[in-house]
C-alpha cells in the first residue's frame, strides 16, 4: 500500500508545535477558571467570546468577528422536592435547565432506567403524576443513545405532571441538562444525586406509593449570546470554506472543562498551528465557537439560519464538541456520507494515524442544524461510541483536572491535519443533500423511532 504523504514536512511542523506547546492547556485554564461555566446569558459567557476573538486574531485569523445570537435565557431559581406521605422528608435537588416555575403534588412512578417502550405500557400510571427515571443511556440494552430529552419527552407525552432525573454515577451529584426549546418547557423537571434517588427507592419499597411535592422558582428572560468566527481566507476558492467548530458555552453548575472547553482549547489549537504553519489553501477554513448549545444548539443553528445562502459553499462540517476530553478515542464519525469515507481511509494511511472512520448521526450536538440542511457533516468522537453516560460531565465535577493535556494535543493534531487536507482537495466528492435525501435517511430504521418522537413533542412545545 503506497503510503506517500505530500504534507509531510507540513504535518511534522503542525504536529512538532502542538507537542511542545502549553497553549492548549493554558487557554483551557482561563476558560474554565477565569470565565467559569459560561452558560448562555451570564457576564462569563460574554467575557469568554470577547476574550476568543482576542486570541483568534492573535493567532493570525483574518475578519475575526461576533455574531451575535438573541435567545430566551434560562434563570435557575431554588427548587424543592418533598415526600409528603406517607412520611415526610426533603430530597436535595437541582431544576433541569429551562424547567418552569410551578408548584405540583404527584404520585411517585419508578420507570427505572427509561427504556422508551416502558414509557406507552405504563401511560395510564404515569398519567397526572411524577416521573422518576436514571441517566442510563442504555436501558434494556437499547442499542442506541437514550438521551435525557427523550426520557422527559416520553413522560410528557404519557400525561406526567413532573419528572425527576437521577444521576447513575454515585458520587457525582446530580447531572444538568435542559428539557427545553428555546422556551421554558411545558413540565418542571428535576435532577438528584444517584444517593438521594436510592433512598427514595428504599422509601417507596418500605411504604408503597410515596407522593411528592414538588416546587420550582426558575424564569426567563431574552438576552444575547455570540458566535466567533474566524477565518484562514482560501486562495483559489475563497468563497468555498470547510467550517470546523465547537461550542464554548457550559452549564451553570460546572466548568464544563472536558464538555466542551477541552474541544474549545483543541479548535484553538488548530487554528493556531494552520495559521502559523500551512500555506494558503484552496478554499478557506473558518473556525467558529458556537454560543448556548446546552439549551438547545442556538448558536449554530442561528448560523445556520442567517447564513442559509451560504452553506451549499461548504465542503464540510467538522464538530469537535468535548473532542479533547478524557477516556475517548478520537475517530472520525461521519454523518452517514458514505461516498467520504474513502478519502478519510486514504488519508489516514497517508497520515499513518490510527483513528477509525465510522457512520452514524444523532440530533444533540451543533453538527445537526447543518445536517439538517444536507451539508456534508461530521465529528471527531468515538466511532465506537460508548453507551455507559458522560461520566463527570453535565455535573458540578467537569473541572480542569478531569482533563488530560496529551488529550486536547491529540485532537488539536487530528483536527489541524484534517482540516489542511480538506481545503487543499482539488475534487471533493460530496455535494450537498436536498431535504427530501436527509428526511429519507432519517426515515430509515436506525433513525425512525427517535424522529418519529421529534415530530410528536413538536406540537407540545410549539
Amino acid at each position: 500500500m503506497d503510503h506517500t504523504n505530500p504534507y509531510s514536512e507540513l504535518d511534522s511542523r503542525i504536529v512538532g508545535d502542538l507537542y511542545t506547546s502549553m497553549e492548549a492547556m493554558d487557554n483551557l485554564i482561563v476558560l474554565c477558571d477565569r470565565f467559569g461555566s459560561r452558560f448562555g446569558g451570564t457576564e462569563g459567557e460574554r467575557q469568554a467570546a470577547q476574550w476568543m476573538v482576542e486570541k483568534m486574531q492573535g493567532y493570525g485569523l483574518r475578519n475575526v468577528r461576533l455574531e451575535p445570537v438573541p435567545f430566551k435565557a434560562w434563570i435557575r431559581g431554588d427548587a424543592r422536592l418533598e415526600v409528603v406521605s406517607p412520611v415526610e422528608r426533603n430530597i436535595p435537588c437541582i431544576s433541569l435547565p429551562h424547567s418552569p416555575a410551578g408548584e405540583l403534588t404527584g404520585r411517585l412512578v419508578d420507570m427505572g432506567d427509561g427504556a422508551p417502550e416502558d414509557f406507552d405500557l405504563r401511560a395510564e400510571e404515569i398519567h397526572g403524576n411524577i416521573v422518576m427515571t436514571t441517566s442510563v443511556v442504555n436501558p434494556k440494552g437499547a442499542n442506541r443513545w437514550i438521551h435525557r430529552n427523550e426520557k422527559y419527552g416520553r413522560s410528557l407525552l404519557a400525561g406526567a405532571t413532573g419528572f425527576i432525573f437521577v444521576n447513575h454515577y454515585p458520587a457525582y451529584g446530580p447531572a444538568t441538562g435542559s428539557i427545553g426549546r428555546n422556551q421554558l418547557a411545558p413540565i418542571p423537571g428535576v435532577a438528584v444525586c444517584y444517593e438521594d434517588g436510592a433512598a427514595i427507592r428504599r422509601l417507596a419499597k418500605q411504604h408503597g406509593q410515596i407522593q411528592f411535592r414538588l416546587t420550582t422558582t426558575d424564569s426567563s428572560q431574552p438576552k444575547t449570546s455570540w458566535n466567533v468566527l474566524g477565518d484562514l481566507p482560501g486562495r483559489e476558492e475563497p468563497e468555498r470554506s470547510v467550517l470546523v467548530g465547537c461550542h464554548y458555552d457550559g452549564h451553570d453548575i460546572s466548568q464544563g472543562a472536558g464538555d466542551p472547553a477541552s474541544g474549545v482549547a483543541a479548535l484553538l489549537e488548530a487554528a493556531r498551528v494552520l495559521a502559523s504553519h500551512a500555506p494558503p489553501l484552496r478554499c478557506t477554513v473558518r473556525f467558529a465557537l458556537w454560543g448556548v448549545e446546552e439549551i438547545g444548539l442556538l448558536g449554530s443553528q442561528a448560523y445556520a439560519a442567517a447564513h442559509a445562502v451560504d452553506l451549499p459553499t461548504i465542503r464540510f462540517y467538522l464538530n469537535m464538541d468535548a473532542a479533547g476530553a478524557r477516556d475517548m478515542r478520537r475517530d472520525l464519525v461521519l454523518n452517514e456520507w458514505p461516498v467520504l469515507e474513502p478519502l478519510f481511509e486514504r488519508w489516514r494511511e497517508e497520515m499513518a494515524a490510527t483513528f477509525e472512520v465510522g457512520q452514524s448521526v444523532n440530533a444533540h450536538s451543533d453538527h445537526y442544524p447543518f445536517f439538517l440542511a444536507g451539508v456534508p457533516t461530521g465529528g471527531i468522537q468515538s466511532a465506537g461510541r460508548s453507551l455507559e453516560g458522560r461520566g463527570y460531565g453535565h455535573t458540578q465535577y467537569d473541572t480542569v483536572d478531569k482533563v488530560d493535556l496529551a488529550d486536547m494535543r491529540e485532537a488539536a493534531a487530528l483536527a489541524a491535519r484534517l482540516l489542511l487536507r480538506m481545503a487543499a482537495e482539488e475534487h471533493w466528492p460530496a455535494t450537498q443533500r436536498t431535504a427530501g435525501a436527509v428526511q429519507e435517511l432519517l426515515d430509515s430504521p436506525a433513525y425512525r423511532e427517535e424522529k418519529a418522537l421529534q415530530d410528536r413533542l413538536a406540537a407540545h412545545f410549539g
